[in-house]
């Protein structure tokens, strides 16, 4: 039986070879993500069944991206064929001073021109316990916003327990509508949050105390933001903030915090000196928290988990994270020394 239902877009990512920036490329290196999808792949990873539900081209790259999730056992039963491409994105891998970089091509992708009533959600629902998306979807057109509404009442009509990941994506919120009028009629419907520092502060102007350095960021410099959130939207249960401090592209820290019932937990901050890949970092952090729930875990155990799970997949290529419970239950306990495994 299916725990978890997951929504959104999954997408054709294409790599140049290691290092090389774009101009560079004679070929690319070819895979798919995309937050939701990464979601899931987490939680099955860690033994819970879950499903991704999404709209896809039904043309042999959409089906490639189907067959992708299914190599790592995600249920896929509930993917529609429809629309005529899939979106892409291109990431060029930065290095020291020099930032990644995303470029999107997703305008009028199979995910962009969904309409509501196009997906059951009573059946697709159906003895599952949890319902996560993100601000992704709802951002790419007014259409994928309105079934990303329709989903939200759907999963609480069932008591599901939902679940957002912020994500603003600046250059995708482009069709009329800002992500603080769009979020503001989404976030009713949530009990679980996540963000990562700067998300808050972009879609509603709720903004963490200053802080000079990377080095700085920390989780009291972010305490008012769960509060300000909590008083804006108080059905959210659970608020969690990830912590990224940028020192360059290959070196970070990584931390978070979970404010749960009145009570705020703070994670352990890593430092990540050689970063392969954080693209879906914090997609990592949202599927090994929600594991951690659904396990039982108290709020600390949960939070440390997920945010070590999450600093592992900073050493993982391309989008999901790939890790076990063991490996991370291993970080936690020894502090992640590296050492061979014989």
């Amino acid at each position: 039986m299916v725990r978890v239902i997951t929504f959104g877009e999954i997408m054709l990512r294409l790599n140049p070879h290691g290092f090389e920036r774009f101009v560079q490329a004679s070929n690319f290196e070819v895979s798919y993500g995309g937050a939701e999808a990464s979601v899931a792949t987490s939680l099955v990873n860690y033994g819970i069944p879950s499903a991704f539900v999404t709209r896809l081209p039904p043309n042999e790259i959409g089906q490639a991206a189907i067959n992708y999730l299914r190599r790592f056992g995600v249920d896929t039963s509930h993917i529609v064929g429809k629309g005529g491409r899939i979106g892409i994105y291109f990431v060029e891998t930065g290095s020291n001073q020099r930032p990644s970089k995303v470029i999107y091509d997703r305008a009028r992708s199979a995910m962009s021109e969904i309409q509501p009533g196009e997906f059951p959600w009573s059946d697709i629902l159906s003895g599952a316990e949890w319902f996560h998306t993100t601000g992704i979807t709802p951002a790419i057109s007014q259409s994928a916003a309105d079934a990303t509404l329709e989903a939200l009442k759907a999963a609480k009509d069932r008591k599901l327990t939902v679940s957002c990941d912020l994500n603003y994506r600046g250059k995708l919120w482009k069709y009329g509508k800002t992500a603080v009028e769009v979020m503001t009629g989404l976030l009713p419907y949530v009990d679980v949050m996540i963000g990562n520092e700067e998300d808050c502060e972009k879609m509603f102007n709720v903004k963490g105390a200053d802080v000079e350095s990377a080095e700085q960021v920390s989780g009291s410099a972010y305490v008012n933001v769960t509060e300000q959130m909590k008083k804006r939207f108080p059905n959210l249960k659970k608020i969690a903030i990830t912590l990224r401090g940028s020192i360059s592209a290959t070196h970070n820290t990584w931390s978070a915090i979970l404010y749960d019932d009145g009570k705020l937990y703070t994670a352990r901050k890593y430092d990540i000196e050689n970063v392969v890949d954080r693209i879906g970092s914090g997609d990592a952090f949202t599927g090994a928290l929600i594991y951690s729930l659904l396990s039982g875990k108290s709020s600390q155990d949960a939070l440390d988990f997920a945010t070590a799970a999450s600093a592992l997949k900073h050493t993982i290529p391309f989008d999901l994270n790939l890790v076990t419970t063991e490996e991370v239950q291993s970080l936690l306990k020894e502090g992640g020394a590296g050492r061979v495994q014989r």
